[in-house]
């Protein structure tokens, strides 16, 4: 999998690859990163790459020709490539989205800065548009980030044990069951009881339980889509 990072700040993405998991993966040829600067693709004598908002309001957009040329630079190079767009104005990222995604072989993430990214060059390049919650970030390199997070999980080779895959939040509709580490008993704190007896059909009834609980509390709209397809199953 190769991931593009279309963005004028490539420090503030590029440190989040230095470490851990994703670190590894790219060491092993499991992930590729690369770097696209709309700026470098500028024709203003100064590399500008915003201008005042057409119509008026406050802040700068980001003006289409810098982004226009760089994303048809990177179609060019590969016509295969799918460009992802982070903006609060989108629908929101899912991990279904998350597993359909890692199957790809190049994703590109649009970054976009001050008021928002020309819509033009959305309409004319976007694959996809994703937001990762409702609230305003400063810019799209986080969001970006997250969602590159998410996808590289779910290719093969990336995670040392892939079978955690299968019990965390979400698969199921459900927020994964609380964990716990040894010590078992630490500052008169205990785990429960039944994760210590070893009897694994009761130890999954019981992170069944936890999981429904925690859902109810955090998520109760989970908790009803997993109800709903658990009587449609049936």
């Amino acid at each position: 999998m190769k991931f593009t990072f279309v963005t004028l700040f490539q420090n503030i993405v590029e440190g989040y690859f230095q470490d851990s998991i994703l670190k590894r993966a790219i060491q092993k040829d499991i992930l590729s990163i690369e770097y696209l600067n709309p700026r470098d693709f500028s024709n203003s004598k100064h590399n500008k790459v915003d201008d005042t908002a057409v119509g008026g309001g406050a802040g700068m957009v980001m003006n289409p020709q810098p982004l226009y040329d760089a994303l048809s630079e990177l179609k060019t190079k590969d016509k295969n490539v799918h460009v992802v767009f982070l903006t609060p104005v989108a629908k929101p990222f899912r991990q279904n989205d998350a597993k359909r995604l890692a199957k790809k072989s190049h994703i590109a993430f649009v970054s976009g800065r001050y008021e928002g990214i020309d819509e033009r060059v959305i309409e004319k390049y976007a694959d996809e548009l994703f937001s990762i919650g409702d609230y305003i970030l400063t810019g799209g390199e986080l969001a970006s980030l997250v969602i590159c997070d998410a996808i590289s999980r779910n290719i093969d080779g990336v995670l040392g044990n892939s079978d955690s895959l299968n019990i965390e939040s979400f698969e199921t509709n459900l927020l994964e069951a609380p964990s716990f580490s040894k010590p078992e008993n630490y500052k008169n704190n205990c785990v429960p009881s039944e994760y210590l007896k070893g009897n694994h059909s009761r130890i999954r009834s019981l992170k069944l339980a936890l999981s429904e609980c925690k859902t109810k509390f955090f998520r109760p709209e989970q908790l009803l889509k997993h109800r709903t397809r658990k009587s449609y199953e049936k």
